[in-house]
């Protein structure tokens, strides 16, 4: 049966409880799988642990219909890699640094799934962008490695930086530490600000308007502008844990690359089919780090 199918017998509060079980489903399998590695090979275990867990929400799409089902996992497997990260650390790393680091990711991870969920209208919704994606091929494939993979993958870049951070990074903390928790608190509040703004917007807008106000007059992407801010924020608490990983700034230039190439061109174009002033908001507006309009 499909998602809309599923969701008109079971209404929003049934396909919450459906999403639950399959996250609960998937998060089992990606600590088993992560276990199975073994702590002692951090990285291979947080990618298979992600792998597992992106495949079994898969299994969940393809079941119900809907890619949709995916959407939550970018912020809910994050918080728990991070826990079984931090319980296999190595002895020296500061007990200080373990706290900053699980403090930022559960306030971010947290934060970002209650806006998910106070917007999402149940398994009777699919995301517009998927539904364009299926479009360009086989539709199970386009899933499998568009919506599930690629993003897994993506996260996994970002996650990187906890392996310092949480295992084996033994550096004392000190003040980049202290800018890395500035920085990633900054992020959420951004986004929390950035999407309560947007929300009120829906709410009394009219067709085809903009919005063009609050921090949305400086960034037509403030909220992305406030996830980037995070994942940035990961990489340098991995500097300040032991600066041979910074290679893993790969992950926050993925997540800037995914962003900039895709995410906001897709966005951008469908606002641009939908609404007449956009095109002279986005002349004067950048695209996304925040700065005064542009006049004339």
């Amino acid at each position: 049966m499909s998602g809309r199918g599923v969701a008109a017998r079971v209404g929003r509060g049934g396909s919450f409880a459906i999403v639950g079980v399959a996250y609960l489903t998937a998060l089992g399998a990606g600590w088993a799988v992560a276990e199975a590695a073994g702590g002692d090979r951090p990285v291979l275990a947080l990618g298979l642990g992600y792998l597992a867990s992106a495949l079994v929400i898969y299994v969940w799409s393809t079941a119900l219909d809907n890619g949709s089902m995916f959407d939550a996992w970018w912020s809910v497997l994050p918080p728990f890699a991070a826990v079984w990260l931090a319980v296999q650390h190595a002895d020296g790393v500061p007990g200080l640094r373990i706290a900053l680091v699980l403090g930022v990711v559960w306030v971010w991870a947290i934060r970002l799934t209650s806006n998910w969920a106070r917007d999402w209208p149940g398994l009777d919704h699919e995301d517009w962008r998927y539904l364009e994606m299926y479009a360009n091929g086989p539709k199970a494939l386009v899933s499998l490695f568009g919506v599930h993979l690629f993003p897994c993958l993506v996260v996994f870049l970002g996650s990187l930086a906890m392996v310092p951070a949480l295992v084996w990074g033994t550096d004392p903390v000190g003040v980049l530490d202290v800018v890395a928790t500035g920085l990633g608190l900054v992020a959420v509040v951004i986004e929390f600000v950035a999407d309560e703004q947007m929300r009120r917007f829906r709410r009394a807008k009219t067709p085809g308007q903009v919005m063009d106000r609050g921090l949305w007059a400086w960034s037509r992407h403030p909220n992305y502008f406030g996830e980037l801010c995070f994942w940035w924020a990961l990489w340098l608490f991995a500097l300040a844990a032991d600066a041979a990983w910074w290679w893993t700034v790969v992950g926050p230039m993925a997540m800037t690359a995914m962003f900039c190439a895709a995410s906001i061109p897709m966005l951008d174009r469908r606002s641009q089919e939908r609404r007449p002033e956009f095109a002279a908001y986005a002349a004067r507006t950048s695209a996304l780090v925040p700065r005064p309009p542009r006049r004339g």
